[in-house]
């Protein structure tokens, strides 16, 4: 049995986990975009290291029940504390239950406070050799530089769209729906998997590629405009809630609600790629190039010209870090779309 069957893309990382699985490096920092993937490969390679050769275990591990599998979450909705590193520290040096060794995984490790990091670090310098720590961030830079340097760093990129489209299909989705999801997902395979069923996918791209026809400069047009899309991503976002199920404790809402926090700003980001994309074939068209959305009629390609058109995709990408350091969307898409009116 491949413990990796099923996972979308990655296929360097997987090979690379793979060879390592009997002989790990004691921490791991794995990195990359949201829902592209990096928890389900931390979970896989969980099993790998606790149970290769035991299904129930690896049942286990997939609902977090194994006794050698740590989850370290942030307390509430903020933080990682400095009181669950050391109760971390302290799990850590007891033997496993088990398994030849304990994981301890931290799918929000960029939410560990310094204090958190500080009382980590001395475990990650003098590894046990009956312990793996898998931390997941977006970056290297959302950990303090002692700590991500003490790990072996597995950097994920973003999958194919047609990578994507095809998964969706083999899991008996609707072609067409797989297509529209891959496409919205903007590379992030589990993105298009909470967005496969939705009807509201093509709505939502629809709305940003009609943005380039809506920037205005009459006063307030820039605030409902980002207002309206914003509120595109509400049926998308209920939709993958509701995925969660009903949250019977605290601990469990907290978690969908960070989770959803995640795949709002994913959407986020993913209309700004649309918009982008849209004004990269304004400019492509008029020289001739292949553009990217073919349903947008060519004509509306005309209504900005080339050199235009790249410096607004410019300035669409440039919201994208933005959105990242937690402004608030509708104020930061308003800016944004206030000047591109003004972009000649």
């Amino acid at each position: 049995m491949n413990l990796f069957d099923g996972v979308i893309g990655h296929d360097r990382v997987v090979g690379m986990l793979e060879r390592e699985a009997e002989h790990p490096a004691h921490a791991y920092l794995f990195t990359g975009p949201t829902g592209v993937g990096k928890a389900t490969v931390a979970r896989r390679f969980a099993a790998a290291l606790l149970c290769p050769d035991d299904p129930e275990g690896q049942r286990r591990v997939d609902l977090a029940i194994h006794p050698d599998l740590h989850l370290v979450e942030p307390e509430g909705r903020t933080a990682l504390t400095v009181d669950q590193a050391r109760a971390t520290v302290a799990q850590a040096s007891r033997t496993p239950v088990e398994a030849a060794c304990k994981v301890f995984l931290f799918e929000e490790a960029g939410m560990m406070n310094d204090e958190a990091a500080n009382a980590l670090l001395k475990t990650l310098e003098e590894p046990s050799s009956t312990v793996v720590f898998l931390l997941i961030t977006e970056s290297e830079d959302d950990l303090p530089a002692t700590v991500a340097s003490r790990c072996r760093v597995v950097r994920f990129g973003r999958a194919g769209e047609a990578e994507i489209r095809d998964a969706l299909i083999s899991r008996h989705f609707d072609a067409e729906q797989a297509g529209e999801a891959a496409r919205i997902s903007g590379g992030r395979p589990g993105l298009a998997l909470a967005l496969a069923e939705e009807s509201d996918v093509a709505q939502y791209r629809k709305v940003w590629l009609g943005v380039p026809g809506k920037v205005s400069r009459a006063a307030g047009d820039a605030f409902r405009l980002a207002e309206h899309v914003v509120g595109a991503a509400d049926p998308l976002l209920a939709a993958i809630e509701g995925a969660y199920g009903e949250a019977e404790t605290r601990e469990a809402k907290d978690r969908v609600e960070r989770a959803t926090r995640r795949a709002a700003l994913s959407l986020q980001v993913t209309g700004l790629e649309i918009l982008a994309s849209w004004y990269r074939d304004a400019a492509a068209a008029q020289f001739g190039a292949a553009v990217r959305n073919t349903d947008v009629p060519a004509v509306e390609f005309t209504s900005v010209s080339p050199q235009a058109a790249v410096r607004r995709a410019e300035r669409v990408l440039a919201t994208v870090e933005v959105l990242e350091a937690n402004q608030r969307p509708v104020l930061a898409l308003a800016t944004l779309f206030s000047d591109l009116s003004t972009i000649e």
